[in-house]
């Protein structure tokens, strides 16, 4: 395996906001980015890559999120206060490993199971829940993730809340389960979204209890955990981040998820990287590419 084979414990980080990218950007290094992006998506074709001309946007997104090095960099935004806004996506919305952030998706589907049952998660349950996303506790979500039956319960939910391309870790291995940046979207719109903007068909999966549940724990994220997209908020923020160091290269996938409020619009936030060589490298990277995202979100 190319990564560690232990999740726990994920390392402690202290809240960390990088100084703004300049928006003069050499043309050199956006277009080094661009390749970089192009790279790494996945197995090399130089048919695809001489035809590849990433949009005005994307460019634009690159040059402000700046990814260095091997680090690649998606970013998913939705404007909630649009109501016939499409996501916007900004890199190639290819596959990522999850880490932390799936903890979401794992409460989402414990919570759906229950209600197929007819009654809430259990006190322990609750108490389960609320430690995981909060704190991101990696035994919690351990436990969680046997009570909704492993990847083959999470993918159940997950066809029903709409997400076509996420798949669950392997055994115990949630942090390895692997997702885009628009299936990302599609998870949150689950929880934040209402009536159009719940999902693409306007229905609601999850009932209006378990939506507000899930939002109240990822507003009370804990304080050395407050960074990602909350950097492009001007206000409010609920969110999910997750980190993980590769066992082979030392490289780190660092994620950031959720709903942000900024210029008087409430946005939905998805912006997943690996590659990055350091944690804060890392974290660094997720925070600018959340501020280019909304940027150029905002300026549709």
């Amino acid at each position: 395996m190319p990564y560690r084979r232990s999740l726990l414990p994920y390392p402690p980080y202290v809240a960390h906001r990088p100084s703004r990218v300049g928006r003069a950007v050499a043309c050199a290094g956006v277009l080094a980015a661009s390749a970089a992006l192009i790279l790494s998506a996945g197995a090399f074709d130089p048919a695809a890559a001489a035809s590849a001309r990433p949009d005005a946007a994307t460019v634009d997104f690159l040059a402000r999120a700046h990814p260095q090095g091997k680090a690649r960099v998606t970013a998913a935004v939705l404007d909630l206060d649009t109501a016939s806004a499409r996501p916007a996506v900004y890199g190639d919305d290819v596959l990522f490993d999850t880490a932390s952030i799936v903890k979401v998706d794992i409460l989402a589907t414990a919570l759906l199971q229950a209600q197929d049952a007819g009654h809430g998660l259990t006190a322990k349950e609750r108490a389960q829940a609320e430690v995981m996303i909060e704190h991101s506790d990696n035994d919690a979500a351990n436990a969680l993730w046997r009570r909704i039956g492993l990847a083959p319960g999470l993918e159940a939910a997950n066809k029903r809340l709409g997400l076509t391309s996420t798949k669950g870790g392997p055994g115990g291995k949630w942090g390895l389960t692997r997702t885009t940046a628009g299936d990302q979207i599609r998870l949150l719109r689950a929880v934040f979204g209402t009536g159009s903007a719940a999902s693409p068909t306007g229905s609601t999966v999850l009932n209006e209890a378990s939506r507000t549940y899930i939002r109240t724990l990822m507003s009370r994220i804990a304080g050395e955990q407050s960074w990602g997209v909350s950097a492009a908020a001007g206000s409010g923020w609920a969110l999910k981040n997750g980190w993980l160091q590769r066992n082979t290269t030392g490289l780190w996938d660092v994620n950031s998820v959720g709903r942000i409020t900024a210029g008087g619009h409430h946005y939905l936030v998805a912006v997943l990287t690996d590659g990055s060589p350091t944690m804060k490298d890392g974290v660094s990277l997720v925070e600018r590419a959340a501020r280019a995202a909304v940027t150029n979100a905002a300026a549709r």
